[in-house]
């Protein structure tokens, strides 16, 4: 039986090869462990196999995991939030996440920055991008993302990093190429809209284990494995 370990072994072989094919440096793609609704086991047995990044959907969730597997005494690890964000829930992030990859509305991002403690370093943030229109998902449109990003950039807490997006599935790597490349011209749209001397750009979030392949070849420089690494979820006790 496959461990979580040697899942992170395969889902790292995978990255490697398909930067190979598309002669990008792999060391250029950060993996995302995306452990939502598994307990702190779970990322303790990822934590152990070198694993440091974990992306958390259910915010409330999320921080009692934090707490759990402190107390378990994991390495230092790094905190992403990759669920929306509710007006309500906004102190929770900005208090325990290093990472914010969902801002598509100032107003969240505002309140982020405002609550953002001072003792920590500034919150790393994408703006989420909805480049297909999907009716289930979140995200600025293309069209508005620049602007957002350019408010987002001067909040003094925030620190803005880049673009994610999470498109419908599509059927085909061809498919899954178009959308992804969509949202590259998103960012890269945005990077020139940023004023000279703006650090730090430089993260395209995008892909999760069915498309890993062409978010990749689209220039995704993160990319959010969950059930490649962790095996079927179960959604029943989640908590958002």
């Amino acid at each position: 039986m496959l461990t979580i370990a040697d899942n992170i072994q395969a889902i790292s072989a995978r990255i490697t090869r398909i930067c190979a094919e598309c002669a990008r440096n792999p060391d250029g793609v950060t993996l995302l462990a995306v452990s939502k609704t598994f307990g702190a086991d779970a990322v303790l047995a990822a934590a152990r196999a070198g694993q440091r990044a974990f992306g958390e959907n259910y915010i409330q969730e999320a921080v009692r995991k934090m707490q759990e597997v402190a107390a378990l005494g994991a390495p230092q690890l790094q905190w992403h939030c990759i669920g929306p964000i509710q007006s309500n829930k906004t102190r929770l992030v900005a208090e325990h996440f290093d990472w914010a990859h969902t801002i598509d509305r100032l107003k969240i991002a505002q309140r982020l920055s405002d609550q953002r403690p001072a003792h920590l370093p500034p919150l790393q943030v994408c703006i989420q991008v909805n480049v297909d229109g999907g009716t289930t998902k979140s995200g600025a449109t293309p069209e508005d993302a620049p602007a957002l990003a350019l408010a987002v950039a001067r909040l003094p807490r925030l620190a803005l990093r880049g673009v994610m997006s999470i498109p419908d599935p599509r059927p085909d790597l061809d498919a899954q190429c178009a959308v992804h490349r969509r949202a590259r011209a998103v960012f890269d749209a945005i990077a020139a809209a940023l004023p000279p001397g703006h650090a730090g750009f430089d993260t395209l979030s995008l892909g999760m284990t069915a498309d890993l392949e062409a978010a990749i070849r689209a220039g995704s420089t993160m990319v959010r494995v969950g059930t490649g690494i962790f095996g079927a979820r179960h959604y029943g006790s989640a908590t958002p």
